[in-house]
C-alpha cells in the first residue's frame, strides 16, 4: 500500500479539487483519429498524468505502445483528477454514446478511498459503470488500488478487495493492483507522495500492459 500521512492526503484531495476543474485530459488527436478499435480510458489523476506533461503518462506510452503493436487502435483519455466513481458514473452514458469505444479501461476509486466514502456506493458505482459498457458492446477491463489504512485496517483491507470482487462478479479482466513492485517506494513517487512520478509510469503501464492487450488479440 502507498505510505501516506493523513496531511499529504489533505493536500492531495485539495490539490485534486482544484485540478477536477482543470484538466480533463482527453486526447484529442486520438478521438479524432478512430481506427478498427478505440479504447477509452477512464481514471483520475493517475491516469490524467497529474503533475506531469502529457506525453510522460502512463496511458501516452500506452497509445506508443499500441501504435506499434495494434496500429488499428486509437486511445481517448477521458481520466480527470479528483474524479471518483459517482462521477465517473456520471460522465460515462455521454462518453460511451459519442466514442463509442471497443474497450474501456476503468480506473477509478482511488479517490473514494482517500476521502473514506462509502464502499458499498463505491462498488455500485464500477459495476454500474462496467455494465454499461457491456449494454454498449464494449469490452471492460478493471484496474485495482489499494490505499493505507488511515480509515482502519478494515477499510482498507475490504477497498482493496472490492475491485476483485466487481471484477468476478462482472466477468471482466483485473489488474489487481495498479502501483504493484513500487508502492513503498519513495523515490516513485512527487512530491506528494501519491502521484507516481514520470520514471514510474513505464512500471504502470507494465502493470497493466500483459492484461489488457490480451483483450485486443
Amino acid at each position: 500500500m502507498i505510505a501516506l500521512t493523513t496531511q499529504k492526503i489533505k493536500n492531495a484531495l485539495a490539490l485534486g479539487l482544484i485540478a477536477f476543474g482543470m484538466l480533463t485530459s482527453v486526447s484529442s488527436f486520438a478521438a479524432a483519429t478512430p481506427g478498427e478499435c478505440k479504447i477509452l480510458v477512464m481514471g483520475d489523476s493517475l491516469s490524467a498524468a497529474y503533475g506531469l506533461a502529457r506525453e510522460q503518462g502512463w496511458v501516452a506510452l500506452m497509445e506508443n505502445r499500441l501504435a506499434k503493436k495494434f496500429p488499428h487502435c486509437a486511445v481517448v483519455n477521458a481520466s480527470v483528477s479528483g474524479e471518483t466513481t459517482a462521477g465517473g458514473k456520471t460522465r460515462l452514458p455521454a462518453l460511451l454514446k459519442q466514442h463509442q469505444p471497443t474497450h474501456m479501461i476503468l480506473e477509478l476509486g482511488a479517490n473514494d478511498g482517500l476521502r473514506g466514502l462509502s464502499l458499498d456506493t463505491m462498488k455500485d458505482n464500477l459495476t454500474n459503470m462496467l455494465v454499461a459498457a457491456r449494454r454498449a458492446e464494449t469490452q471492460a477491463m478493471l484496474i485495482g488500488m489499494q490505499i493505507p489504512s488511515n480509515y482502519g485496517p478494515a477499510y482498507a483491507r475490504r477497498f482493496g478487495n472490492t475491485f476483485t470482487e466487481v471484477a468476478r462478479k462482472q466477468k471482466v479482466p483485473l489488474v489487481p493492483f495498479m502501483l504493484d513492485g513500487f508502492a513503498l517506494d519513495p523515490n516513485a513517487f512527487q512530491a506528494d507522495g501519491i502521484h507516481p512520478n514520470s520514471g514510474a509510469q513505464p512500471k504502470i503501464l507494465e502493470n497493466i500492459w500483459p492484461t489488457f492487450s490480451a483483450t485486443l488479440k
